[in-house]
Parts: structure tokens; sequence; C-alpha cells
């Protein structure tokens, strides 16, 4: 679902992301695991399309961002880390505006507001403004969008700050049934390993390298051993980061 080919972005002298190389196959839960300045709102930026990467590609059900941009994007739904609703509006008229973007007709696009909202909990603040809901609630609305238009691909970018552990938990949940249900990939960008822990699959990214994939038991081995975050504060931490896992040298 996902195939990125030596990624590269830079910001000045900076790199954020540096030759990435990551393969998504879809129905998978990926966590997308790294501190702060890691690169992984850059990775965002870049497939979500407000950035267009220095190097490299990246094709999303088989469509290249580079060549088939909207084709592309149009497989593609994501919720940001910064909220992105307008607070002023409704949950129906914010979730209306999103799926009228897509073309869905008013029909389709009812019914899957009311599937959506009642299956997160949130019928009853339909007509309410996005201003009076709770910062879980409107994740929570955030997430319903991001899903109208049926994205085979989900970008959640360190979707759960801020949250209290029952709206996380809450989130965590409707994204597993969205996976069981069509088959979605998600990759979850985040730096809690909590969160990294109930993934399917677990990236680590660090100065813009893949330092190390796959399932958690595996990274922590591949980082070092000991716990998943034992190993991921130490590679993450340390001034000699390990080798990437693209490289030659083995983690």
């Amino acid at each position: 679902m996902l195939n990125i080919q030596q990624l590269s972005k830079r910001y000045g002298p900076r790199l954020a992301l540096d030759a990435l190389d990551l393969h998504l196959p879809a129905g998978q839960w990926v966590a997308l695991l790294g501190p702060n300045g890691a690169g992984k709102s850059t990775l965002f930026q870049v497939l979500t399309g407000l950035f267009v990467a220095d190097q490299g590609d990246a094709r999303v059900d088989g469509l290249s961002l580079r060549t088939q941009a909207v084709a592309a994007l149009r497989r593609i739904g994501v919720v940001f880390q910064q909220m992105s609703l307008d607070l002023d509006l409704s949950v129906r008229r914010n979730l209306r505006f999103h799926a009228d973007l897509h073309g869905l007709p008013r029909a389709l696009a009812d019914e899957r507001i009311a599937q959506g909202c009642e299956a997160l909990g949130l019928t009853a603040d339909l007509e309410r403004p996005v201003r009076e809901l709770s910062g879980g609630n409107r994740r929570k609305v955030e997430l319903v969008r991001a899903l109208l238009h049926r994205p085979g691909l989900l970008l959640m970018d360190e979707p759960t700050v801020g949250l209290d552990p029952k709206s996380r938990r809450d989130l965590l949940a409707a994204i597993r049934a969205d996976i069981a249900a069509r088959g979605t990939t998600v990759l979850w960008a985040t730096h809690l390993v909590e969160e990294a822990l109930a993934a399917d699959r677990v990236v680590v990214l660090h100065r813009g390298k893949l330092l190390a994939e796959g399932t958690a038991a595996d990274v922590a081995e591949r980082l070092g051993g000991g716990t998943l975050e034992e190993a991921f504060i130490r590679a993450t931490s340390s001034a000699a980061a390990p080798a990437p896992e693209n490289s030659k040298e083995k983690v």
C-alpha cells in the first residue's frame, strides 16, 4: 500500500529525511516510533503533498506522489498532530465540507457520517460546534473525517497528544476496528513506546534514518536487547546512534 524509496528532504543544511526506504503492506498497523525531531512530521508532510521531497519517491497503492499526486492523495486519509477542524462549524458541517472536497454524493456522505459518528459515540454531537467538544471528541471527529472517502492508507501524526487515557484507548480501538473491517493500512507516528507496543509492526526513525523495523521484540533485539523502551532510549539518545537497517552494517 505504501512504498517509499530513497526519500530525502533537506531544510537548508539539515537533512530531515535521509534516503529513507519503507514498505507497508495492506491491512497492517505500523507504529512509526521516533523522538522529537526524528523526521516523522516531515515524512507525513511529504506523503500528504504539503512538501515535495528533494529526492526519491513514494507510491501509494502503486501511484507515484511525484507523477500521479492527485490520484495518490485520494487514497490517503490523515489526522495531523495539530487539530485542523473549523471550531465554529458543527461536527456535521465540518464532515460534509470534507466529503464535498472528495466529491462524495451528499446521500453517501451523510450515510458515512452517520455510521462513523455512531461507531465513535458522536451522534449526539453532530449539530454542536466543534469548539464545544472535548479534545478527545475532536480527535474522534478528525478520525471520522479522515475515513469518509475510505482511504487505503491512514496517516496518524501523534494523534493522542494531550488526550486522557480513555480517549486514547477509544481512538486505538477505533483504528483496530477499521483495520479489521476494511483492511486499512495505518502509519501511526508516535514517540510513546506504549503505543508502539500495540501495533503489528514497529519502525524506528532517528535523524531521518531508519534504525530498525519488525515486531516490537525484533526491534528491541536489533537495537541492543532489553525492552523496547530501553532499546529505543539507548539507540536514540547516544551520540553514536546504531547504523540504519538499510545500510551495509547490521544494527
